[in-house]
């Protein structure tokens, strides 16, 4: 529960430190002393959205702690450890708002942003604000309200959830299904190109070395004539060739060493160059052995390149890239390949989430109908302590059909009322009137608030437009919550107010040029000067004295 609220340049107020108890604390004091202010203050420690406009006039920035007690709040206590922000049993949340409208936020004194608050928030406090009963004018506040009578807004969120996953999978699988024309079109293209570069076969290196052999054989008749050629200059013309001319040279150059040693290094050069000779000799031969003069081998190859640069046209690359093309187009086909059993697997996922979310919404759609009938019972079992005794509260639960299927679940939700006996039940916003939907307002939050696991429930002049024994009743409900709940409840009822059991008073008070909103404890003296205030207005006569106590002690 809340136990300890903070508030520093806040609106109207510059300081104000309040110790909170359990059981029912009611807040009143004149219109416009700033009832409010301590709520608004708690809300910003929720998640609220901050506004400069809130930080004191000549301040730099505004500052809200609350305290939080947690030994009852397991699910709080397990949150914060999760987040590793658990301090014992107690919960300090902090929000700073500065004059330039930017915010921040402690939890235990540990940063956090905005997101882990609202959901920190959601497990300490439940704000039921003055302007409910407006939100029931709308239909989709009613599926929330018999959600969390039913205790199911984990399931609701889980079945949101689901649904969101359902449909993104569905959104792609369409997206995917839409192309898969243009891909088959294109895989019938990939496979005519494929089969065409598999029947040619080109291989590695096949090219260059068909190109060498056509230059070879188109120049074998040449080749042949000119190496017979130099085989005869070289050794083939008796003393005339050039081994028997290095030979030659070689005797002379023996017979000048005796008498010039220095010339036995070019003796030893023109004996090396005897040798390379030799050997180039063998080796021209050996080349021409394997020359064949063949125009059969000729036409095959040159048939053999034909083949290689026509495909190489028709695909519009040079017949050297023929083969990083065939992998190229390979490899798009495998893509398309995935893509297709891609296609396959996200439809059975598509298919799985479908299910998760129409298991977990029939789950959901069996604890509304169950619960719907409770609550129509229990609202008009309040109804009738609030002065309605001929109403019927009802709730329509209307089962959607397939392309209807949303977030929320597999049906609409409705709340409707038969104000007067006789009268068809028909949706609120056609039928009741101010009060009376105050009333109904009243009556399903205190229902909801009783299965409310929150520990502290802020109710924010939910008593408008009602007044005399009927508020009495309205206090009755009240302070039974606060039987088993804190209850924080602003009022101008005096009914109301004399039910709590505790009292804050709010004032303001003019001090120079600025005013300054105080809250205050009162003792029995003073709250009972405050219920004669509000049973009388301004002018407080011993018997508005007498009728407040009178209120008091019963």
């Amino acid at each position: 529960m809340l136990t300890h609220l903070l508030i520093k340049n806040f609106a109207l107020v510059d300081q104000l430190e309040l110790e909170l108890k359990d059981g029912m604390t009611v807040i009143s004091g004149e219109t416009g002393a700033g009832k409010s202010i301590m709520l608004d203050a708690l809300g910003l420690t929720l998640g609220d959205r901050a506004d400069s406009d809130t930080v004191r006039d000549g301040e730099e920035r505004a500052e809200i702690t609350a305290t939080f007690d947690l030994q009852a709040i397991p699910e709080a206590q397990e949150w914060l450890r999760q987040h590793d922000l658990e301090q014992e049993h107690e919960c300090q949340i902090r929000r700073i708002i500065t004059r330039e409208g930017r915010s921040r936020s402690y939890i235990n004194g540990q940063p956090a942003p905005l997101n882990q608050l609202k959901e920190l928030g959601q497990m300490l406090v439940d704000i039921h604000g003055q302007h409910e009963h407006q939100r029931l004018l709308h239909r989709e506040y009613h599926r929330v309200l018999l959600d969390n009578f039913a205790g199911q807004g984990t399931t609701a969120e889980a079945v949101r959830q689901h649904y969101q996953r359902w449909q993104k999978l569905d959104l792609t699988l369409r997206q995917l299904t839409e192309e898969s024309a243009e891909k088959t079109a294109r895989t019938q293209l990939l496979s005519y190109q494929l089969e065409e570069l598999s029947q040619l076969a080109l291989q590695p290196e096949e090219l260059e070395q068909l190109e060498q052999e056509q230059k070879l054989l188109e120049n074998a008749g040449q080749l042949l004539q000119s190496g017979h050629q130099v085989i005869e200059i070289i050794a083939e013309h008796d003393e005339q060739n050039c081994i028997s001319l290095l030979n030659q040279s070689q005797q002379l150059l023996l017979q000048l060493s005796r008498h010039a040693p220095a010339l036995s290094q070019v003796s030893e050069m023109l004996n090396n160059a005897q040798i390379l000779v030799d050997e180039a000799s063998h080796e021209l031969r050996h080349y021409l052995d394997a020359i064949e003069i063949s125009p059969e081998r000729l036409h095959t190859v040159e048939e053999r390149l034909s083949s290689i640069y026509d495909v190489a046209r028709k695909h519009r690359v040079q017949p050297d890239q023929l083969l990083a093309l065939q992998q190229t187009l390979q490899d798009e086909m495998d893509s398309l390949h995935q893509s297709d059993e891609a296609l396959e697997q996200l439809h059975t996922e598509a298919l799985a989430a479908r299910q998760h979310y129409l298991t977990l919404a029939e789950q959901l759609s069996h604890a509304r109908q169950k619960h719907a009938t409770k609550l129509e019972k229990a609202v008009d079992a309040q109804l009738q302590s609030l002065g309605m005794l001929d109403a019927r509260f009802s709730v329509q639960l209307s089962r959607q059909p397939e392309a209807r299927w949303n977030a929320q679940g597999l049906e609409e939700v409705e709340f409707l009322i038969a104000a007067n006996r006789g009268q068809a039940a028909r949706p609120l916003a056609k039928v009741a009137s101010g009060g009376e939907l105050s009333r109904i307002s009243l009556a399903i939050q205190v229902i909801t608030a009783q299965t409310s696991s929150t520990p502290t429930l802020v109710f924010d002049e939910v008593d408008v437009g009602i007044g005399g024994a009927i508020a009495e009743v309205v206090g009755r409900l009240l302070r039974e919550l606060g039987e088993r709940t804190q209850i924080l409840c602003v009022t101008h009822q005096p009914q109301v107010a004399s039910q709590g059991h505790q009292h804050l008073f709010v004032s303001k008070r003019n001090q120079g040029q600025q005013t300054h909103t105080q809250i205050h404890h009162l003792d029995d003296g003073a709250r009972l000067q405050e219920v004669a205030r509000m049973l009388g207005g301004i002018q407080v006569t011993d018997a508005t004295l007498t009728h407040a106590k009178e209120m008091l002690q019963h």
